[in-house]
């Protein structure tokens, strides 16, 4: 009896452990899934920048299906008072202009240089054409008094959520670089200040290297 309650406790332990290693390893896995995507938040974000409006607009009988026919014909007889075209146009616009300034710029544009100017200017301009836009398409009455659809008031909503984001993220970029920046200045920093406290030291290196 005492050899089987041994051996059952042995195997619990077994059990117990490869829980618990099973545990961290599924915590070291999404930890690292979620750095990942906070790294990079920029391209994540320009990419649902660009689909989720058009999607939006597509789900919905009533409004304009998104392809190169249907965008040429609609642009042709553009209303600003009732096209809503343009708004996944933007977004996608948008999207491509951050995303291509995020992929040419490094370490310090990335903290104080284009990047968050870029952004943010693309963002504030088209969140107000939007907002102008919102009000004169639910400012004026429904042709026979019907009510708003769910989808346009969801256009609008991503359309606006999503150029906050986008500024959100380049400054939450921002100051990671700019954190980053400034722990290679304190190294550098630290590593000057060595050599001025051990110049002798500095000498005689040289001098074994001459040697």
């Amino acid at each position: 009896m005492g050899l089987i309650s041994k051996e059952e406790v042995s195997k619990t332990r077994r059990y117990s452990s490869s829980l618990w290693r099973g545990v961290k390893t599924i915590f070291v896995l999404f930890t690292m899934l979620l750095s990942f995507i906070l790294f990079s938040a920029p391209i994540f974000l320009a990419v649902a920048d660009a689909i989720l409006p058009s999607a939006i607009l597509s789900s919905s009988s009533s409004l304009p299906r998104l392809s190169p026919a249907t965008v040429s014909s609609h642009l042709s007889n553009y209303d600003f008072r009732y096209s809503l075209i343009d708004i996944p146009l933007i977004s996608i616009i948008r999207s491509a202009i951050i995303l291509c300034v995020y992929g040419l710029c490094d370490g310090p544009k990335l903290s104080r240089g284009p990047y968050l100017t870029i952004t943010m200017f693309c963002s504030i301009s088209s969140l107000i054409y939007v907002s102008c836009k919102a009000a004169f398409v639910f400012g004026e009455p429904m042709i026979g008094g019907g009510s708003f659809r769910t989808e346009e008031v969801a256009l609008f909503v991503c359309s606006s959520v999503l150029a906050i984001g986008h500024i959100v993220v380049a400054y939450r970029t921002s100051c990671r670089e700019r954190k980053k920046l400034l722990v290679f200045k304190i190294d550098i920093e630290s590593v000057s200040a060595c050599k001025n406290v051990f110049p002798r030291y500095q000498k005689i290196l040289l001098q074994e290297r001459l040697k």
